[in-house]
């Protein structure tokens, strides 16, 4: 073997979960990603263990993503979402009967949903499970990530902050996985001098970071990006390859934008009727996506030709030969000129494979399959396999960084959501204040205490600034912030005058009812 590859999926999904309503738009998020994300990549995992392939997978799998899947009202609903893309399709079967293109299509959908379907109930609906049925055999390692994935070093000035979503996230993994975690996700490769002492205290040796944050380590990293660094403390930074997140990633050069793919914003939920697909839609009242979409990128123009799946996966099959080439090319050019086998990390949004590039699971299937069965040139493996296998690495300071635009925070730090963080610094201050004054409350002023930090963790998430920014939904993001900040300081005040209003308090954590074990001593 000349070197390795580390192919690393992040899966994480803001907390969303409105029990006081029969149906949500932003519960479309969670069931579009489990239909065509996470439910394909267990299926391809299948497929692997049944062909006894020894191959190596990282994937990330967020605390408020596993809190969601594992959630019986969410899992309810998704149940219901499927039964609905189901009857979609057979309604489109009929519609197009004398379309043959469509027509065929509509079989192909109907086919896929009835399948997850299947995959689903065989799981028990239970997804974390099936992924930990991976890890335990070997073929997945999972790491985790900041408890609500909140840009850290936006919090670095309140230490119990980070101290808080470090632990938190690996108690969570704790509970859902029997183990703990090695590795962590840093949310948005967000990384600033001193992390690595709270990712020390959690015992996690591991990170990713972006390029330019191992690069402008002191001092230079010796390999690049193709070996991590230790940092002083002994903790691992591990760095992303630009090369092969391009081919993957780029709006211009990466493979999604191929003519022959499916396009991702047709959908007969904006194409046909609106009664027609009024009840099949995220929300009733508003046109947005089904999932049914019958035609290919075919280009810049407005025009779109109907997709053909066969010859999409033949570009999908294309591209996975060219991607593995590659990597053969890079892999022994650098070993040529290493005193060490490199490593190359290929990071990437797990919900990138399948949700927005809809062949992107039949990729990943191909190139493994080719990467196992038709190269020797490198191996498949974990960032903890390679510190196994090389545990002596250089020591060096890495440098604040994150793959957010131009390479730090200003994605989650603009003239659009800036003012999330003086709300966010109060709230903490006072959270630090109640830990410390309720060091062993009795029973209903402790429930209150643990509401009043998952309310602070839940307004401290990375996706409610990143939404500000893109706009996508700017008004539910703002007030997902509002709502969580109001509900902590209601909380607060109840707590100062030890005065809880437990049936207030009662249908508060029915609604935000994540980590049932939180531990309010770490804000202390």
């Amino acid at each position: 073997m000349h070197g390795y590859l580390s192919l690393v999926l992040h899966a994480h999904l803001p907390f969303v979960r409105h029990p006081e309503h029969e149906k949500f738009l932003e519960e479309a998020w969670l069931f579009e990603a489990i239909t065509e994300t996470y439910v394909p990549l267990l299926q391809i995992m299948d497929g692997w263990a049944r062909d006894g392939m020894a191959t190596r997978l990282t994937l990330t799998l967020s605390p408020t993503l596993c809190a969601m899947l594992l959630d019986p009202l969410l899992q309810d609903r998704y149940e219901r979402h499927l039964r609905g893309l189901i009857e979609l399709a057979e309604k489109e079967i009929h519609r197009t009967h004398w379309d043959r293109a469509f027509h065929e299509l509509a079989w192909m959908y109907h086919h896929r949903f009835t399948t997850i379907r299947d995959t689903y109930l065989a799981y028990g609906r239970n997804l974390v499970g099936a992924f930990q049925r991976f890890q335990d055999l070997g073929l997945l390692e999972i790491i985790t990530t900041a408890a609500t994935h909140a840009l850290l070093p936006l919090f670095a000035g309140h230490p119990p902050t980070i101290r808080a979503q470090i632990l938190t996230a690996r108690d969570h993994y704790r509970s859902c996985f029997g183990r703990d975690p090695r590795g962590i996700w840093l949310p948005e490769c967000a990384y600033f001098e001193g992390v690595e002492d709270y990712l020390q205290d959690a015992n996690l040796r591991w990170f990713i970071m972006d390029t330019h944050g191992l690069l402008h380590a002191q001092p230079y990293p010796r390999y690049g990006v193709f070996a991590p660094i230790y940092t002083p403390n002994g903790i691992a930074a591990f760095g992303r390859d630009l090369d092969s997140s391009r081919q993957v990633w780029s709006k211009h050069e990466g493979y999604p934008g191929d003519a022959r793919y499916r396009d991702f914003y047709r959908d007969i939920g904006f194409d046909l009727d609106f009664d027609y697909v009024k009840a099949h839609l995220p929300s009733p009242e508003h046109r947005g996506f089904t999932g049914l979409k019958y035609f290919r990128i075919t280009g810049r123009l407005p025009d779109k030709q109907p997709y053909q799946r066969d010859v999409a996966l033949n570009a999908a099959a294309e591209h996975a030969g060219h991607f593995l080439n590659a990597r053969l090319a890079q892999i022994k050019r650098l070993a040529g000129i290493m005193d060490r086998p490199p490593l190359v990390l290929a990071p990437y949004d797990a919900e990138l494979f399948g949700h927005w590039w809809y062949e992107g699971p039949e990729f990943f299937d191909y190139f493994v399959r080719k990467a196992y069965y038709d190269q020797k040139t490198f191996l498949l493996i974990t960032p903890e396999d390679y510190l196994r296998l090389h545990p002596t690495n250089q020591i060096a300071k890495p440098g604040a960084s994150s793959w957010g635009e131009e390479g730090y925070y200003r994605v989650w730090l603009n003239e659009k959501n800036e003012w999330i963080y003086p709300h966010l610094q109060v709230a903490q201050e006072r959270m630090t204040e109640l830990a410390r004054r309720f060091l062993d409350p009795p029973p209903l002023i402790h429930r209150a205490l643990r509401q009043a930090a998952r309310e602070l963790l839940l307004a401290q998430s990375s996706d409610w600034p990143f939404i500000l920014r893109a706009g996508t939904s700017p008004d539910y993001a703002r007030n997902r912030v509002k709502d969580h900040l109001l509900r902590f300081i209601a909380l607060y005040d109840q707590l100062k005058k030890k005065k809880v209003d437990e049936k207030w308090l009662r249908e508060v954590e029915s609604r935000d009812n994540l980590f049932p074990e939180i531990n309010c001593a770490y804000w202390a």
